[in-house]
């Protein structure tokens, strides 16, 4: 296929930046995708079936998947407007409805799997469009920061989103669907922003789509042994943290279970989004610091989770939350730096949309022990430390190579 570029000039005209509106069109629809989370031990407690729930979880993943591997090609093939502009309303469809079906698994699933398709486009084109606008010539401020932007900007989105459905459901009004109302609001309004974002890259293509969707650079030695053994844990560190973790701790918090699971998210997510902010400090170019360090956290994370499982001790879950947090935070930007360093400007959409499609096959893990639990009667302690056994398995492999030969 061949393959003509060309960048549009800038069209900024203002104090406002470009990729601010990306930004937030990223944190509402991030937002609309992790509110549910904390609404889990509500569902329960309203008399859905145990591992129903835990598979609402992950039907998201139906959502997301399809829409980044088919969405991120097209984006590169296209251009970004095209694919990103329907995101935030597609967020908001699904937020109704999730309003509208609390008792229902069938809607609350077709709700969860729009929620995810628009985070895929939001993660695998909105992600490419911002790593464009945070450079030359759209903005020439902070120059190498796409990264770090997209990744603050979905775990800005899945904390506040969390903690807001938490609170809402707990002491507001209309406990079922107040907090998706509130979303789709939201995502209507960055909609409306996002209009006036550039288009950064303009594509004529030659040759078929199908051959778009091969991405060559997902078989680079780099991305296999440094980017995927990160991404394998970072939503399993957040499912682990906030689906799992306050569903085993609901006979000590019987007072605010919805408001503790969100408390729970918050502290997870606070942390990835706090240590994201410097993480580039900690970086060490041509080496896989970051990466290292990220499964330093998540191994050592695992094994927090099977001493709560063993305690059931809040003080512990806490700490859990904190160190999987931090390790999610840290392992985000070390995988989004390894794309940007790997891909071409024609497979950046791509590469993502295989990096986080890998990453959120983590929000399978609670139905997946929910399952050996309830049929094999194995505990969660024995399974989370078997999970760490696996995490410190890639810690060895990206140890292995630690040193870029790009």
């Amino acid at each position: 296929m061949t393959v003509l570029a060309e960048r549009k000039p800038a069209a900024l005209g203002g104090r406002v930046k470009s990729w601010q509106a990306v930004c937030a069109a990223m944190v509402a629809i991030a937002w609309g995708g992790n509110e549910f989370t904390p609404l889990l031990v509500m569902y329960k407690a309203n008399g859905l079936p145990l591992t129903a729930v835990d598979l609402l979880l992950f039907y998201y993943v139906l959502g997301i998947v399809p829409a980044m591997l088919i969405g991120g090609p097209l984006s590169d093939r296209f251009g970004r407007r095209k694919l990103m502009l329907p995101a935030p309303l597609i967020a908001a469809a699904g937020s109704l409805l999730l309003a509208m079906g609390a008792d229902s698994v069938l809607v609350l699933a077709l709700g969860r799997m729009l929620s995810g398709a628009a985070l895929g486009l939001a993660m695998a084109v909105g992600g490419s469009w911002l790593k464009e606008l945070s450079q030359a010539p759209y903005d020439t401020s902070a120059p190498g920061t796409g990264a770090k932007r997209s990744a603050m900007s979905l775990t800005a989105g899945f904390a506040l989103g969390a903690v807001a459905a938490g609170l809402l459901a707990q002491w507001g009004p209309l406990p079922n669907s107040s907090a998706y109302l509130l979303n789709a609001a939201l995502c209507v309004a960055a909609g409306c922003w996002l209009l006036r974002t550039p288009e950064t890259v303009t594509k004529k293509a030659r040759g078929s789509f199908l051959a778009d969707l091969r991405i060559p650079a997902a078989g680079h030695r780099r991305f296999l042994r440094v980017a995927v053994p990160v991404a394998l844990w970072l939503f399993t560190a957040n499912a682990t943290a906030y689906a799992v973790l306050p569903t085993l701790l609901l006979p000590r918090v019987h007072a605010a279970p919805i408001a503790f699971s969100a408390l729970v998210c918050m502290v997870t997510l606070g942390c990835g989004f706090t240590i994201q902010s410097f993480a580039r400090r900690i970086d060490r170019p041509g080496t896989a610091r970051l990466a290292l360090i990220a499964l330093v956290l998540l191994t050592t994370g695992m094994v927090l989770a099977a001493c709560t499982a063993t305690t059931l001790s809040i003080p512990v879950t806490l700490v859990t939350a904190v160190i999987l947090g931090s390790g999610y935070g840290i392992g985000l930007v070390a995988g989004l730096q390894q794309i940007e360093r790997i891909a071409a400007p024609t497979e950046l959409a791509g590469l993502n949309a295989v990096f986080y499609s890998v990453s959120y096959l983590g929000f399978g893990v609670p139905a997946v022990l929910s399952a050996l639990h309830g049929h094999l009667g194995w505990s969660y302690a024995t399974m989370y430390l078997v999970t760490a056994g696996l995490a410190a398995a890639c810690l060895s492999l990206v140890a292995a190579n630690y040193r870029e030969r790009l």
